[in-house]
C-alpha cells in the first residue's frame, strides 16, 4: 500500500491514541493541529503542500481554503457525511479538482439512543420535576413518532418499541424491515397529530417541520431533535411550544436547539452536549476514518 507524502490534520479529529499511531504509518509527514482555524487563510496555512486532509465538524474546507492547495488529493472528514448539501466540505468543487472526499456514519447512535430514553424517563417519571402527565406513568402504551428513519432513528424506535411504546414514523419511503416490526408509516401530518412524543432524526440542515406541521401536531407533546441542526423554523416552534404549558422540547446540543438565546425557555430542555460522543463512539470513528483512508491508499 502507498503513502501520502503529507497529511494534515487540521483541526483536532478525536482520533484515540492507537488510532493516532497507526496514522504515522500512513504518511511520511504527519501534522496533527490541536486546535480550530479561524479562517480559509488560516486553514490553507495549515494545508500548505500536503496531499491529505482530517478535519471534524467544527472547521469547514470551503472552496477558497482549497484553491490554494494544489497538492490536495484526499480530505478525509472525521464526522459524519450525508450529502454534499449537509457536508462541512465543499464536495462539489472537490470533485472537480479530483480530490476524493470521504465520511464517516453510524458511530455515535447509541450514546443519543440512551439520551432520549433517559431524558423522557425523567420527564414521565418526575424525576427533577412533576410527572408530564401528573402522576408517574411508563413508556408502555406511549405514542411514539419518529421523523427520519435512518440509522439513529430506526434505534431510537426499536428502543421505545421495548419498553411498549407504539410506533408511527415517515420517511421518504416505507421501510420493508419496520413493517415487519410493526412501525407505521404515515405522512408526516398524520404522525404530528397521533404522537405523544415525536423525536426528529433528519440530516443537516434539513428542515420539515413549518407552521402547517406545528399546527397539525397541537398541544400536550413532546417534541425531541437528535440532528445536528434544528428540523423547524423557529418563529412557528416557538409558538407552538408555548401554547401549551405541557409542550417540552429536548435537544442534547446547542446545534440542535438553534442557539443559546433558546436555552433560559421554561419549556425547553438541553444538556448542552454532544450525546453521541462517547468513548465507544471515537473507537468507532477511529476504525471508520482509518479504513477510509487504507481504501484510498490501496486503490
Amino acid at each position: 500500500m502507498t503513502k501520502f507524502r503529507k497529511l494534515v490534520a487540521i483541526e483536532p479529529v478525536s482520533l484515540i491514541p492507537s488510532a493516532e499511531a497507526e496514522l504515522q504509518t500512513l504518511a511520511e509527514e504527519v501534522v496533527m493541529y490541536g486546535d480550530i482555524p479561524s479562517s480559509d487563510e488560516e486553514i490553507a496555512r495549515r494545508v500548505g503542500d500536503a496531499d491529505a486532509v482530517l478535519l471534524s465538524y467544527t472547521s469547514r474546507l470551503e472552496r477558497p481554503a482549497m484553491e490554494q492547495c494544489p497538492n490536495l488529493k484526499y480530505v478525509g472528514m472525521c464526522c459524519s457525511l450525508y450529502s454534499p448539501e449537509s457536508a462541512n466540505v465543499d464536495i462539489r468543487y472537490a470533485a472537480t479538482r479530483g480530490i476524493a472526499v470521504t465520511g464517516i456514519r453510524d458511530y455515535g447512535d447509541e450514546g443519543v439512543v440512551e439520551y432520549v430514553v433517559s431524558e423522557l424517563v425523567r420527564l414521565l417519571h418526575g424525576f427533577g420535576e412533576e410527572p408530564w402527565e401528573g402522576t408517574p406513568r411508563e413508556i408502555t402504551g406511549l405514542k411514539v413518532g419518529v421523523v427520519g428513519l435512518g440509522k439513529s432513528g430506526g434505534m431510537i424506535a426499536d428502543a421505545m418499541s421495548f419498553f411498549g411504546a407504539e410506533i408511527s414514523y415517515f420517511a421518504r419511503s416505507e421501510k420493508e424491515w419496520a413493517k415487519a416490526k410493526g412501525y407505521r408509516y404515515t405522512p408526516l401530518k398524520e404522525v404530528l397529530a397521533g404522537s405523544d412524543v415525536v423525536f426528529c432524526c433528519l440530516n443537516k440542515n434539513t428542515v420539515l417541520l413549518h407552521e402547517e406541521e406545528f399546527a397539525a401536531m397541537g398541544g400536550h407533546k413532546v417534541l425531541f431533535n437528535t440532528g445536528l441542526s434544528p428540523a423547524w423554523d423557529e418563529a412557528p416552534m416557538l409558538r407552538w411550544l408555548e401554547s401549551e404549558p405541557s409542550n417540552r422540547l429536548y435537544c442534547d446540543t446547542l446545534g440542535a436547539l438553534g442557539g443559546a438565546h433558546l436555552v433560559g425557555h421554561a419549556q425547553v430542555r438541553t444538556v448542552n452536549v454532544s450525546t453521541g460522543r462517547t468513548i465507544q463512539a471515537f473507537d468507532r470513528l477511529s476504525e471508520k476514518v482509518l479504513n477510509n483512508i487504507k481504501e484510498f491508499l490501496k486503490n
